[in-house]
């Protein structure tokens, strides 16, 4: 059984050692991911109103960079497009992104976000210039929440999507790269954005994702590797968006995640016996609703988003939803 309650007061009490916890001052430079990761999963509960509204749309603004047209993780912290794709996602979970045209910051942030984008099709993260298809993704997603993938150059991105592609049907980080789980996720996430997964053979990528599945029943993210909850939501999210969410074991997954919990404390660890964080927690849930989970809200694979988000800024996409006897 999926403990919601003992997670939504994990991830409330979070915010309240601030001033108590030395890892939340150490992981600043995570915050903005860590609020996203946070209310994201709040949401898919059903419980997003559990952290004050205000003070979440406060945060995100205050972290805005006016020099670069970005999003820092952190106020004072330089823009980065990982933290500026969060800050979008949280204003769009809180109903919130016409903030951003009563500020007029929109438009800063969209040319924020193209100037990433290096000849090449290529996104670097940040003015230090290192690329990672991760970011590309992050790219495309936050143009498809701000309602300007049309100011992007589609065939460029997805030329450079298709050269990170290897003989096994997986993506990598960058070109020659290794197959990893998350750059698979974000290579489909963007080309299903792009209206261009029919550039992917399916069954190749299909079997090399089913193939992560561990005899635990959890799945991991390259060959030889020990299973991860994380990757519940990133193998699952990839087989979706493919039409391959059957080729793994449902019951055997669900029930890995389900014993990653933390009973008392709440939260869900990357496996079982281990400390809970928000981040595996975010990533547990979304797995558990991708594969339809009792109570939950259906996520979205292309953007781990609710799917109600999604369908309300118009910029859902197709994907495959696959049936599972809970009882």
């Amino acid at each position: 059984m999926l403990l919601v309650a003992q997670h939504v007061r994990f991830i409330k009490h979070l915010e309240q050692k601030r001033d108590s916890s030395l890892a939340y001052h150490v992981t600043a430079h995570l915050r903005m991911n860590g609020v996203y990761w946070g209310l994201c999963a709040l949401s898919l509960m059903h419980a997003c109103d559990a952290l004050d509204r205000a003070a979440v749309v406060e945060f995100v603004l205050a972290c805005f960079d006016p020099a670069s047209g970005g999003f820092g993780a952190y106020p004072g912290h330089d823009a980065h497009i990982l933290s500026t794709l969060s800050a979008i996602q949280i204003l769009a979970l809180e109903n919130a992104l016409s903030v951003l045209d009563e500020r007029g910051m929109r438009t800063r942030i969209v040319a924020f976000v193209l100037r990433m984008q290096r000849p090449d099709g290529a996104f670097q993260g940040d003015v230090w210039g290192e690329t990672d298809t991760r970011f590309l993704y992050c790219g495309v997603s936050a143009l498809a929440h701000l309602g300007a993938l049309h100011q992007l150059d589609t065939p460029k991105t997805t030329a450079w999507v298709m050269q990170c592609a290897n003989f096994d049907g997986g993506f990598g980080t960058t070109q020659g790269a290794e197959s990893h789980a998350a750059q698979v996720f974000t290579c489909l996430g963007a080309l299903s954005i792009l209206g261009a997964l029919d550039l992917v053979e399916r069954d190749m990528l299909g079997w090399w994702l089913a193939e992560r599945q561990t005899p635990s029943g959890g799945l991991n993210g390259r060959p030889q590797k020990v299973e991860d909850v994380c990757y519940s939501y990133w193998v699952l999210a990839s087989l979706s968006m493919i039409g391959r969410l059957h080729w793994i074991d449902p019951q055997k997954l669900s029930a890995f995640i389900l014993a990653a919990q933390d009973p008392e404390g709440g939260g869900i660890a990357d496996r079982p016996d281990n400390v809970a964080d928000v981040f595996h927690t975010l990533f547990g849930v979304a797995g558990l609703g991708l594969l339809g989970y009792k109570g939950l809200a259906p996520v979205d694979p292309t953007y781990c988003m609710p799917l109600a988000v999604t369908e309300k800024l118009g910029m859902a996409r197709p994907f495959q939803r696959v049936t599972v006897d809970w009882e």
